[in-house]
């Protein structure tokens, strides 16, 4: 396996688009990597720029401490799943899963004609029990010898991943593999992923859209927007101490509730709400405009007007019920809030009701949809 090295790596299509900017990033050996953020970031770019599959505007990509800026995808030893599958479909799953051993071969034309002859025998029974011990980890032993076509689409996918296991490459590359499959299969894809993972300890890079699914395989998440990156970190820590306001606002779900306002006298005033802010949990406390952030499941809701206790008075606009939990929307001073809690039938649309917000885990960020994070005791 291999670590991953950019330097100052960017991207810059014809006409002056900035795909990438200036990227200083390192991937450990055998660490699990996500880049994340909205359509459009750059993180399918930067991926495909480790791969070879796009060109290197600006800085260095090395691969196990070679740099490969010039070096062709098929000699970088890496391989690639993609969000299509990519599957030949006139070769079978047996096949489809061998064909990247195959290639490695100096004549790969004439590959199936030397798994058939005798001196090759060896290597076609260690290519055979690779693919069909994959086959087997992957649960797909049973379809070896269909043709993709045959298949459902959770099926091909556990295909292409199959293809790229086999190969045992230095770093396994994947550009939302998961988004064509339905959401019961997505999380039964993820978790042989990440079992898969377990058992190499290779190296990763993901590539997906889905906060949720960045969380739940990353040993670390990059969070990107329009090029750049913003916060580089561990699931927990862009989740419980995001870098800035965009990061706290996509990373969970439902978003981060935001509140502008300002700091006066020990307290955080904006929008109808006056919230008594913790004494010295902000040492420096910047004056003007500032947005106070709030989780979701750090809001109490209850019905009926506020009897006291620093409950604020809110208005229940919309309930969304989720089973074991729902999504309440309230109007709260003329500011909109989005409670997340246990299901309670005392509560009703248009209905009065009261909520008290636990400050102690609210956060602070400077003006602007991108403002940092404003530095607490917590941070080290």
């Amino acid at each position: 396996m291999a670590s991953i090295e950019l330097r100052q790596v960017s991207k810059t299509y014809p006409g002056g688009v900035h795909a990438v900017h200036a990227t200083d990033l390192s991937f450990r050996d055998g660490e699990f990597v996500v880049l994340v953020g909205p359509s459009g970031c750059g993180k399918s770019t930067l991926l495909r720029m480790i791969a070879g599959l796009e060109t290197v505007t600006g800085g260095t990509v090395s691969v196990g401490g070679r740099v490969v800026n010039d070096v062709a995808p098929k000699d970088r030893d890496v391989a690639m799943v993609f969000q299509n599958y990519a599957l030949y479909p006139h070769m079978t799953v047996r096949r489809n899963m061998a064909f990247g051993l195959l290639r490695r071969r100096r004549h790969a034309g004439m590959a199936a004609w030397l798994l058939r002859h005798a001196e090759w025998a060896r290597e076609r029974d260690e290519v055979d029990r690779k693919v069909s011990e994959t086959a087997r980890t992957l649960g797909i032993d049973a379809l070896l010898d269909r043709l993709p076509r045959a298949l459902s689409g959770g099926q091909r996918q556990r295909v292409a991943l199959g293809r790229a296991l086999v190969r045992d490459p230095q770093v396994f590359l994947f550009d939302e593999p998961l988004s064509n499959l339905d959401a019961r299969l997505r999380i039964e894809t993820r978790a042989e992923i990440r079992e898969m993972h377990r058992r190499t300890r290779a190296t990763m890079v993901y590539v997906t859209h889905d906060q949720e699914e960045a969380m739940t395989l990353a040993d670390r998440m990059v969070v990107m927007r329009s090029g750049v990156v913003h916060q580089a970190g561990t699931p927990e820590e862009c989740y419980a101490r995001p870098a800035d306001r965009f990061v706290a606002g996509f990373v969970g779900m439902p978003v981060m509730n935001f509140v502008e306002g300002r700091a006066e006298a020990g307290a955080f005033v904006g929008s109808g709400l006056r919230l008594g802010l913790p004494a010295g949990r902000w040492p420096a406390v910047p004056a003007g405009p500032l947005a106070l952030g709030i989780r979701p499941d750090r809001i109490a809701v209850a019905p009926g007007a506020p009897a006291g206790g620093g409950a604020l008075p809110a208005s229940v606009r919309a309930i969304e019920r989720l089973g074991d939990r729902m999504d309440v929307v309230l109007d709260a001073g003329g500011t909109r809030l989005v409670a997340r809690i246990g299901n309670d039938d005392r509560l009703r649309e248009g209905e009065a009701a009261h909520v008290t917000v636990d400050v102690a885990a609210a956060h602070l960020f400077a003006p602007g949809d991108a403002g940092a994070r404003v530095r607490d005791t917590g941070d080290r």
